[in-house]
């Protein structure tokens, strides 16, 4: 019985493997045949600077807001948590290079990615699943227009001008509420506070976050509109690509990082006056 039950148990567990193996190649290959069809709709199709324009005003003047409260409160509570372990190692002095090279390479970067992803992500699949469902895509391909075209590529282009753009702002405001923290509530010298920053960030540094805040837009916008185009069964279908587009993208910002943290410092490592 216990040989039963341990044969019936492996059977299980190979097969809930082998189905997660398949789905997630065939998830792949989705995302893949949507990456060719935009390369050729970006070659062969007529760029669409009417639609693109509106897209950059809606991703990045749009999330503004969230963006820069996010940015100012990490920076700010990350630099208040530094200080209160550095100042017990005699090295407040250090809170300023500190905070600047994590909001830089790290903490800028990956918040506002998650950020726009939860705003811009869950509207991408919402506006372009309802399409779906309603045979608007259909309608639009009767009439001899590439969805991908129409659709997907003004996104596409807009949110990857906009997220680098987003990403120092971000950086900017999370440094600036850190200044305020650091010496107007703990009492460090603004001059000397504001000569460790720049002295220890380097253009490598913010260059790799706008390196990832274009690479987590790109992502956003691939997962995103894959959703939506493939969003099915009526309103319930459109919910679930809203939320699969937002959970599937901040996994994926989150995984990512991870790998061109390390590629990245490899070609921009940090400098030997950093902290």
């Amino acid at each position: 019985m216990v040989a039963s039950f341990r044969v019936s148990f492996m059977g299980g567990f190979f097969k809930f493997l082998g189905r997660g193996t398949l789905s997630f190649l065939s998830y792949l290959g989705q995302l893949a045949d949507l990456v060719r069809e935009m390369v050729v709709a970006a070659c062969c199709g007529m760029p669409r600077l009417n639609l693109t324009g509106r897209q950059i005003v809606a991703v990045g003047f749009g999330s503004q807001t969230v963006v820069i409260v996010t940015g100012a409160f990490t920076g700010a509570v990350f630099a208040a948590q530094s200080y209160f372990k550095f100042s017990d190692l005699g090295l407040a002095t250090g809170v300023g290079p500190v905070v600047s090279i994590a909001m830089c390479r790290e903490l800028g970067p990956v918040l506002t990615g998650l950020m726009v992803a939860g705003r811009v992500g869950a509207s991408m699949a919402a506006e372009i699943g309802t399409m779906k469902v309603t045979e608007q895509i259909d309608a639009l391909r009767s009439m001899g227009v590439h969805p991908v075209d129409y659709l997907v590529m003004p996104r596409a282009i807009g949110t990857m001008i906009s997220m680098p753009l987003l990403v120092a702002e971000s950086i900017g405001f999370g440094l600036l509420a850190s200044h305020v923290i650091v010496v107007y509530f703990f009492g460090v010298p603004s001059a000397w506070y504001d000569d460790q920053v720049v002295a220890n960030t380097e253009l490598e540094d913010i260059s790799i976050g706008m390196i990832k805040g274009f690479a987590f837009g790109w992502l956003i916008v691939l997962i995103s509109c894959n959703q939506g185009l493939r969003a099915k069964n009526g309103a319930v279908g459109v919910g679930q690509a809203t939320t699969n587009a937002v959970v599937q993208s901040s996994l994926a910002i989150l995984i990512t990082n991870l790998f061109l943290s390390f590629i990245l410092n490899y070609f921009f490592p940090l400098g030997s006056g950093n902290y």
